[in-house]
């Protein structure tokens, strides 16, 4: 089984959402969300609007 990790980095006067892959990769987001909720829904969106990503993970590929 992967394991992808959403977190929440403080940036700013906010939070940023990064999503981190098994690989080691990870991705954060430009801006930065008020709260660590916000940041981490918004990592939660990212991953899903990568379809291809979540497709690898479930191949074990990733």
């Amino acid at each position: 089984m992967s394991e992808v990790k959403l977190s929440a980095t403080l940036k700013g006067n906010g939070y940023q959402a990064t999503v981190t892959f098994p690989s080691g990769v990870s991705m954060s987001s430009a801006e930065s969300y008020p709260t660590i909720p916000e940041a981490i829904t918004a990592a939660a969106l990212k991953l899903l609007d990568m379809p291809e990503r979540i497709e690898t993970l479930a191949s074990g590929t990733l």
